[in-house]
């Protein structure tokens, strides 16, 4: 299922300060054309990109666990605890040795750092696949499981040549967004499988922004 929701502007008149603040002006919940044909190819800045380091292990374990820790009793963050230092201390330095020689043989491609874990752990595991190693335990864990299972995935590409675009769900009970934000208007689609309802998670949307316009303006929250 797919949902469209288009949130446009009023036309701001002359005052003294801020003009008039956004409202919606129409929904869409139906279908319609989205993209429009780029002139610029796919991947065509990718060679201007700086290339980014791979993370030390220890960085991206704590990052890791400081992710996990909201989402675990204690007895289940000190088993994720125990995984993680097995992994850390055990296969896990040797697929960093293996991940760090890779990367300086392909400098054509880039690493993704910065505050993420997900992406180097991926990369672990993957490498652990290639080189039929037996799954490290920290991937067997209940809690790497939970913490992979992303019920809302969003994306946007603002862009003169975007209109609005839009992908699929990562998990069958999710829902894929892909929303853009422009000068005079903002808007959505929504994507689901059969299990979730996408138009009742667009409508949570629009009433979510309503509710921002009315705090901004200084309204009662309509319940």
């Amino acid at each position: 299922m797919v949902a469209r929701l288009l949130l446009r502007a009023w036309t701001r008149g002359h005052a003294v300060g801020p003009g008039p603040l956004c409202r919606p002006l129409s929904s869409d919940l139906g279908s319609g054309e989205y993209l429009q044909r780029s002139i610029v190819p796919t991947m065509h800045y990718q060679d201007s990109l700086p290339r980014l380091p791979i993370p030390k292990l220890e960085d991206t374990i704590k990052r890791y666990l400081r992710a996990q820790r909201p989402l675990l009793d204690d007895d289940q963050f000190r088993k994720t605890e125990q995984f993680c230092k097995s992994f850390e201390n055990g296969i896990g330095k040797e697929l960093q040795e293996q991940l760090v020689a890779q990367d300086k043989q392909n400098k054509h491609t880039s690493y993704i750092s910065g505050q993420g874990f997900d992406r180097h752990l991926f990369a672990l595991r993957y490498l652990a696949a290639a080189k039929a190693i037996v799954l490290p335990e920290l991937y067997q864990d209940p809690a790497y499981g939970q913490i992979n299972h992303n019920i809302l995935s969003t994306s946007t590409l603002s862009s003169p040549a975007v209109n609005i675009g839009g992908f699929a769900p990562v998990v069958p009970d999710g829902f894929g967004i892909g929303y853009a934000v422009h000068d005079n208007w903002i808007g959505c689609n929504v994507s689901s499988y059969p299990g979730r309802n996408a138009r009742e998670f667009l409508q949570c949307v629009e009433k979510a922004l309503e509710d921002i316009f009315d705090a901004i303006e200084g309204k009662c929250i309509k319940t």
